[in-house]
Formats: structure tokens, C-alpha cells, sequence
């Protein structure tokens, strides 16, 4: 099976990923995680990506688009696999069409902006080990003290309200479109996200038959 989840950020995709991924034994691509591998190993496109970012500019899709095909390429993509924050755009989505992609499913993930904020602004990571916690839904024991090693839990940057704002501002006008991209497919299945993680799996199985 090969899907795609969609959602704003905080939407939950990475979570509903790695549990599909478990349920289903079939490896999660991460964009951020296989822009890293592939310039790392210095593929023909990460060096391609490399060279944009040295240069302070965003990568084109085509270049995210060309590592993506390197990495479904590989063994452990044969059975299928979950892309997580690829496409962005309809451009990307256009893209992998004409590099012969072909999608099963996407998932939408619908929660309200409102909601999104508290979740992500409720979030704390712990600056010494990077362990995640939420202040409603994961407390520490101590106060704004990781359990694990006792460093200092910070609100990140791109959890603060102002940045969050701005990340759903260009999720509905860059990524929110795929919406209706893949509607017009007959391939996409929405499903709410907004009343926890074990509700929004069953929905997310629910929706795939599996």
C-alpha cells in the first residue's frame, strides 16, 4: 500500500505514520529525514540538494521530488510505503505523477487551527536529550524537568503561537490545495484528528480497510 498523509503541522502525522507503519510493515518517509540521508551518502540529488541549501535557497521540487524516487527505489519500499510531508505543493504532487509514482491512498487528517495551537504550544522538549513532552497530555514528574535526564524542558521556536500561526497560514495556502488535487483522484479519505490518538488510528485503519 502506498499513502500519503495529509494534515497542518501538529495534526498528528508523524505519530498516525509510525503506527501505520507498524501495522502494516512498511518503512515511513520522512522529506526532512531522506534530504539529510541523501546528502549525506552523496547521492546525484543530494549533492543537487546540498548545493541549493550552501547556497541559502530552498530546495526545488524537482530535487525533493528526484530524492523521493531514489528512496521508494529501494527494497524495503516494495511492499509500499507512507510519505509523511511530501508532496507540499500541487507542483510536488504534479511531480510525482510524471516521475510515475503511483498513490493508493491519502489520508487528510482534519483538526481545527484552534486546537493545533494549544497542542503545539503545550509542547516542551528537553534541550539536554530532546526527550518530548506535552504540558496537558505528557507532564513530567517535575515541572519543566525531563524525567530521563534532568535537563531543562523549552518551548521550541516552531512551537511558539506566532510561528505556529504562520505554519498553518502557508499550509492552507501551499498544502491545503492537495486536498482537492487528490479528491478529484478518488483516492483521498478525511478523517478528524481532534479527539486523540487512538481515535484518530482506528478512523485512519477504518478509512483503509485494514
Amino acid at each position: 500500500m502506498k499513502l500519503i498523509l495529509l494534515g497542518a503541522p501538529g495534526a498528528g502525522k508523524g505519530t498516525q505514520a509510525e503506527i501505520v507503519s507498524g501495522k502494516l510493515d512498511i518503512p515511513t518517509i520522512s522529506t526532512g529525514n531522506i534530504l539529510r540521508e541523501a546528502i549525506k551518502n552523496e547521492t546525484e540529488c543530494g549533492v543537487k540538494a546540498k548545493a541549493f541549501m550552501d547556497a541559502g535557497n530552498l530546495v526545488p521540487d524537482e530535487v525533493v521530488v528526484g530524492i523521493v524516487s531514489e528512496r521508494i527505489a529501494k527494497d524495503d519500499c516494495k511492499n509500499g510505503f507512507i510519505l509523511d510531508g511530501m508532496p507540499r505543493t500541487v507542483r510536488q504532487a504534479e511531480a510525482l505523477d510524471a516521475m510515475g509514482v503511483t498513490i493508493d491512498s491519502v489520508i487528510a487528517i482534519e483538526v481545527e487551527d484552534s486546537a493545533i495551537e494549544r497542542r503545539m504550544s503545550g509542547r516542551r522538549v528537553c534541550e539536554k536529550c530532546g526527550a518530548s513532552y506535552h504540558m496537558e497530555h505528557k507532564k513530567p514528574e517535575k515541572d519543566g524537568v525531563c524525567d530521563s535526564c534532568g535537563g531543562k524542558l523549552v518551548l521550541r521556536k516552531d512551537d511558539a503561537p506566532d510561528t505556529v500561526r504562520d505554519r498553518l497560514r502557508v499550509y492552507h495556502e501551499q498544502t491545503e490545495p492537495l486536498v482537492e488535487f487528490y479528491s478529484a483522484k478518488g483516492i483521498l479519505k478525511t478523517v478528524h484528528g481532534d479527539n486523540g490518538i487512538e481515535n484518530t488510528t482506528r478512523l485512519i485503519f477504518e478509512a483503509l480497510g485494514v
